[in-house]
């Protein structure tokens, strides 16, 4: 067993457990990183490898989240078991368009999207949308605040097209939006953000990213937009690792010999152990700050990864 290759895997796990959840991209950082962290396996163990270590993030929100997710909770009464598979059936019908539209083009996009160009322009281009969408919801709560005299943590009535009657609702730290808590959140609105995460197909774009956006502009405030990305990812992550798997052995002809077990296993473990750290401070975060500086953050490094990649070409190329 190579300690070098689980130093490797522990490495890209840490990566993995870190941008998986923020909204910063894991494939552009991945991108970045295989250019310096290579491991000694083939290239269909490589691939499946980048998918399957998601299992050890997504199993860190099943882990922080297992009561408010698990129906079968004896301290739920009836009414909270309901809730709960009331929520079930709002993550579902959310993974719904990335399923329909991501499985039949899955090897599609890997084979023609997946480059550092696209990685970078899409890093950019939704860094620019996080800066924009803060500082409109910035400039809306000024306006409510101006013209109708609310004051943060107050709930004075309105509408939203996707949300429930009740209005924006600011908080003390500045956070707003008609949808305050995941059970408030309607159908219509699930699926909504759902259909936002059918961008994320496109590498660079961050699933996580393109969900946050879609709830931050369906009423959600930022802890909720937060807060559903990460039930989303629950089917989305676990569907995508078992098809990689299928893939991997079926079609590819793998095979899992000792060191590649024991690489996915460093690799899935330090990704729950840092998922574990990574998502309780983004939902700290995010009840104090807002997401320009992750915006800003994927604009420097969409630059980076353009300055890199395309120094690296040839000229003529």
């Amino acid at each position: 067993m190579d300690v070098i290759e689980l130093l490797k895997s522990a490495f890209l796990g840490l990566v993995e457990g870190i941008t998986e959840w923020l909204p910063i991209s894991s494939t552009g950082h991945m991108i970045l990183v295989e250019e310096f962290v290579k491991l000694n396996v083939t290239r269909e163990f490589w691939n499946m490898f980048l998918v399957v270590i998601q299992l050890g993030a997504i199993l860190s929100v099943c882990a922080l989240f297992f009561h408010e997710l698990n129906p079968f909770s004896p301290s739920k009464g009836k009414d909270g078991r309901r809730n709960t598979w009331a929520l079930w059936g709002k993550i579902v019908l959310g993974c719904i368009p990335a399923a329909v539209i991501g499985i039949p083009l899955d090897d599609f996009m890997e084979e023609h999207l997946y480059s550092p160009v696209v990685v970078a322009a899409a890093l950019i281009v939704y860094g620019i949308a996080f800066i924009v969408i803060e500082a409109w919801r910035k400039r809306t709560l000024k306006r409510r605040i101006e013209e109708e005299g609310v004051v943060p943590g107050s709930r004075p009535r309105g509408s939203h097209f996707a949300a429930p009657a009740e209005a924006v609702e600011p908080t003390p730290d500045g956070d707003f939006g008609a949808i305050t808590t995941v059970e408030e959140l309607p159908v219509r609105t699930a699926f909504g953000i759902g259909c936002f995460q059918v961008l994320s197909l496109i590498p660079g774009t961050s699933r996580s990213g393109s969900t946050i956006i879609g709830g931050l502009l369906l009423g959600c405030t930022r802890a909720v937009a937060a807060k559903f990305t990460f039930f989303l990812a629950i089917p989305v992550m676990f569907g995508a690792s078992a098809l990689k798997l299928v893939k991997y052995v079926v079609l590819d002809g793998g095979t899992f010999g000792t060191n590649e077990i024991a690489i996915m296993a460093v690799g899935c473990v330090v990704a729950f152990v840092v998922s574990l750290i990574a998502i309780r401070w983004l939902m700290g975060f995010v009840r104090r700050h807002t997401f320009s500086a992750f915006g800003v953050y994927r604009i420097i490094l969409g630059a980076l990864v353009l300055v890199y990649f395309l120094g690296l070409l040839p000229v003529g190329a």
